[in-house]
């Protein structure tokens, strides 16, 4: 089936006339060449179309897999090229749905129940549909309420399994045969997209994700983030609140229910930025489609499998990151960059500034409301190729969320300023982490951990008094053996060397006489 699955892939690749893009490095040359010659019978499409609109046409012929792999991509403006990158942003997760006689199936087979058992009403077409699994509206038996059942693909998970494994394959070929191969870390790349797609096939660490977003904006008039019914809940498939709203694209049905744009714009901006330096948890998958919004002008969150996580390391270095950006200060952004690990120590700090001053200068000729911080970092991404910085994972996630949020504010709102939004929220958490407050904070944070270490630090401080003392006395053993050796290897070379002299003063004597 893999071989299949292969020639299938080259084929694909042939009809879009892709290998092309080997033929352009000398050391693939002779391989694309190769295949070209030997696929010469396969038709040719879209001819007219220039080389990126075929990649995103070819990902999207070869299935949910690669469009997702494809949507990974086109984040990573450090390893591919701007056309590129644009071009895979356009990848969709619309799927046509599978059968409901199978999803009803699944879901019994899941919970060893009937569905009338547990049902009064379940929808016979899906409500929507992806490249993992697809939802159907219900209604819970026992308590009328009304839910949404996200059920996985079936077999998508041994569909998942193959691709990776050619695209494993394919990432070790790109780094033995291309020149830049080391340093685009291809196999990392295809590691990165494994842990994405299986955390997106986690369907119980999904309901988590979104238990605790629940949790951190509970209080929160903004946002609204449906309940989980974890009674209902396994690996195959998530129950949770159904949510009616207004998909956030519909500007036209907004408009007619009069929602108040502008401020959705700066609200949208405002949980994101929350979640991020607040939280340090944010959801990383907030494009159109996962967002809705109620009649009363709240947005309405869905779809958790991609979630972000930020140290306190990361925030504060992204957070005087961004404050640094706006204010100009590229020293301070080059320093902060060696500072957090994120730049090998021995960059030369001058030469990162001329080129993050370079890229970012032109941004910034701009009237704040136009300048998208998503664009920053993508040209920081790209100024990473030249010295040699490895782009955390972490922050992948966030830049992609950060376009994402930014479009869909800017959609909302064309005018939109998100320093206006945003700086209010980065300054208030800088005060909060330095200073006294910070200071003050912090030793709050850490005094549980003090009231339990602090006892014990005089026992620790006498076993480490003691490894010392056992530490010096093995060492003076070692030195007394290794003086006793070298005292016993003199005796020892004497000894030869006399017997030596006596040997020849023997033949010498015997030969006189």
């Amino acid at each position: 089936m893999r071989l299949i699955r292969l020639i299938k892939i080259l084929w694909t690749l042939q009809r879009y006339d892709l290998f092309q893009i080997l033929k352009r490095y000398n050391r693939t040359s002779f391989l694309a060449n190769f295949i070209t010659i030997s696929l010469f019978f396969i038709p040719k499409k879209h001819r007219s179309k220039s080389l990126p609109e075929k990649t995103m046409l070819a990902f999207e012929e070869l299935g949910p897999i690669f469009v997702k792999f494809g949507q990974l991509l086109s984040t990573r403006q450090d390893l591919i090229p701007e056309e590129y990158s644009k071009e895979l942003a356009k990848l969709q997760n619309q799927v046509k749905p599978f059968s409901g006689i199978i999803a009803k199936q699944i879901v019994e087979q899941s919970l060893n129940k009937t569905l009338n058992e547990i049902f009064s009403y379940f929808s016979d077409e899906a409500t929507a549909s992806a490249s993992i699994a697809q939802v159907h509206k219900a209604i819970l038996k026992d308590t009328n309420q009304i839910v949404a059942i996200k059920i996985m693909r079936p077999n998508i998970k041994t569909t998942i399994k193959k691709d990776l494994k050619l695209l494993k394959f394919s990432a070790f070929i790109v780094k033995k045969l291309f020149k830049d191969g080391i340093r685009l870390k291809p196999q990392e790349v295809i590691k990165e997209f494994e842990k994405t797609i299986h955390a997106e096939l986690d369907f119980l660490q999904e309901a988590a994700n979104a238990t605790e977003l629940y949790r951190l904006h509970k209080n929160d008039s903004t946002i609204i983030i449906p309940k989980i019914f974890y009674e209902y809940c396994n690996h195959n498939m998530v129950v949770m609140e159904w949510m009616d709203g207004t998909p956030i694209s519909d500007l036209e049905t907004l408009k007619k229910k009069n929602i108040d744009l502008e401020q959705l714009s700066h609200n949208g901006v405002a949980i994101f930025y929350t979640q991020v330096f607040n939280y340090g948890f944010f959801h990383a998958d907030m494009h159109p489609g996962n967002i809705l919004c109620s009649d009363s002008g709240q947005y309405i969150a869905l779809d958790f499998g991609i979630v972000g996580c930020l140290s306190e390391e990361d925030k504060r270095y992204l957070a005087i990151n961004i404050l640094a950006f706006f204010n100009r200060d590229y020293k301070k952004v080059a320093l902060t960059h060696v500072e957090s690990g994120w730049a090998p120590d021995n960059t030369p700090i001058e030469e990162l500034e001329n080129s993050i001053r370079s890229v970012c200068e032109p941004i910034f000729n701009k009237p704040l409301a136009q300048i998208s911080f998503g664009q920053v970092l993508i040209k920081l991404f790209q100024v990473s190729r030249k010295f040699n910085i490895a782009v955390q994972p972490q922050l992948l996630l966030l830049q992609k969320t950060i376009v994402n949020v930014e479009g869909l504010g800017r959609t909302l709102n064309p005018n939109l300023d998100l320093w206006i939004t945003a700086k209010p929220i980065l300054e208030k958490w800088m005060k909060n982490q330095m200073g006294w407050r910070g200071l003050i904070n912090n030793l709050k944070r850490e005094l549980p951990y003090m009231s339990y270490t602090l006892p014990s630090l005089p026992r620790k401080f006498a076993d480490s008094l003691d490894k010392k003392q056992i530490l010096i006395q093995q060492n003076e053993r070692y030195l007394s053996l290794l003086k006793d050796y070298r005292r016993q290897n003199r005796l020892l070379f004497f000894a030869h060397f006399s017997r030596k002299i006596c040997l020849r003063f023997t033949t010498f004597s015997k030969g006189n006489f």
